[in-house]
């Protein structure tokens, strides 16, 4: 994308994918854009998780009652997730880590690729367990590290 308002038009939600894998270099592409994310005072509070193994993503689909299951059909979910006591407020991890959840979309659409942010931050699943401790059990990720969500992304399945 030549232009940063363009972008910004063009982007939208895409909750549907092709069959195509992610290249190695799509997947390094999208990563450095989320490392590169700012946060406050420098403190890289976020880190994140890769999911492309399709029985990982299927179980991921399940982290919320509703609005979650096409993550079973994206080639990659990237889980953005954040170290609290890292950062020198609190809550400020929330914020650092949804900077870095939209870089990472905004990369996505500007190598033409589809993707969709699904809220896993005070969410829940079907059962009614808190959606980021579903999330910490499915990826046996540390108890200090916060989930805030999980970015689904492939090759786009329609146009919008």
């Amino acid at each position: 994308m030549e232009n940063f308002s363009e972008l910004l038009k063009v982007r939208r939600s895409m909750r549907k994918f092709t069959d195509e894998e992610l290249t190695q270099e799509e997947v390094v592409t999208l990563m450095k854009a989320a490392l590169m994310s700012p946060t406050s005072k420098r403190t890289n509070a976020w880190q994140f998780i890769m999911v492309d193994d399709k029985e990982l993503l299927e179980k991921l689909s399940h982290c919320k009652a509703q609005a979650s299951q096409f993550i079973a059909d994206a080639p990659l979910a990237i889980v953005v997730t954040a170290d609290p006591l890292v950062s020198d407020v609190l809550v400020l991890w929330i914020e650092d880590a949804s900077i870095a959840s939209i870089i990472i979309q905004l990369q996505a659409e500007d190598m033409g690729l589809g993707s969709c942010w699904v809220q896993v931050r005070e969410r829940f699943t079907a059962s009614g367990m808190p959606s980021g401790e579903y999330v910490h059990e499915v990826l046996d990720i540390p108890l200090q590290l916060q989930v805030l969500s999980v970015i689904a992304i492939g090759h786009k399945g329609m146009e919008r």
